[in-house]
């Protein structure tokens, strides 16, 4: 049903108020999986509604997520959902989207290089994936914490607990916790830089 989009002008996608999606471009009615189809397969869309014509993409492409959890495919960790939930409202919400974005296109871009170069370095096929991928979340995560005044401190005893009453200065612990998560982030990009060399 989603077939490959040709010219720069996105795909629109008409939503009607009984929740049907209508392809414009096919002349056909869609389903959130036809929609889901067209992302993976890197087919450009807008979806507008069809009364108003407000651009309503992101609220189904959220709604494609929450459909394909629901299936079973786990693949929001929900400390991850907790995270980004505290971010709403907080003054650091402007920057999470941009943080987001560039993570997930770093991924996305060297994806097939981790697979194969990573498996190969280290011998270890997919659990030499896994261990990629948990580090990379948990890198994540720490940087998530940093920025978020909600998140509670773990694993750092009483120092930690002093500064969340706010007995203890927090500045100089950030500085040093973002120091050293460039640190991380700069050996990682060096070690994807060099699994690619060898490709």
């Amino acid at each position: 049903m989603s077939e490959k989009h040709s010219g720069d002008s996105p795909v629109v996608i008409k939503k009607y108020a009984n929740r049907r999606l209508y392809n414009t471009q096919t002349s056909s009615y869609v389903t959130l999986d036809h929609l889901a189809q067209m992302v993976k397969e890197g087919t450009e869309f807008e979806v507008h509604d069809a009364r108003s014509g407000e651009d309503i993409t992101r609220s189904v492409l959220t709604q494609i997520i929450f459909e394909e959890e629901a299936k079973g495919q786990n693949l929001l960790p929900i400390r991850f959902l907790r995270q980004l939930i505290r971010f709403y409202g907080d003054s650091l919400q402007a920057f999470v989207p941009g943080y987001l974005d560039l993570s997930m296109e770093s991924f996305t871009k060297n994806q097939e290089a981790m697979r194969n170069r990573i498996a190969e370095a280290l011998g270890g096929g997919s659990q030499a994936i896994e261990s990629m991928t948990r580090q990379n979340l948990a890198m994540f995560e720490r940087a998530m914490q940093m920025f978020s005044p909600f998140a509670p401190p773990r694993g750092r005893g009483a120092e930690d607990e002093a500064r969340a009453n706010g007995s203890v200065e927090t500045k100089p612990r950030q500085s040093e916790e973002i120091a050293e998560l460039k640190s991380e982030i700069e050996a990682m990009r060096r070690q994807l830089a060099e699994l690619s060399e060898r490709k």
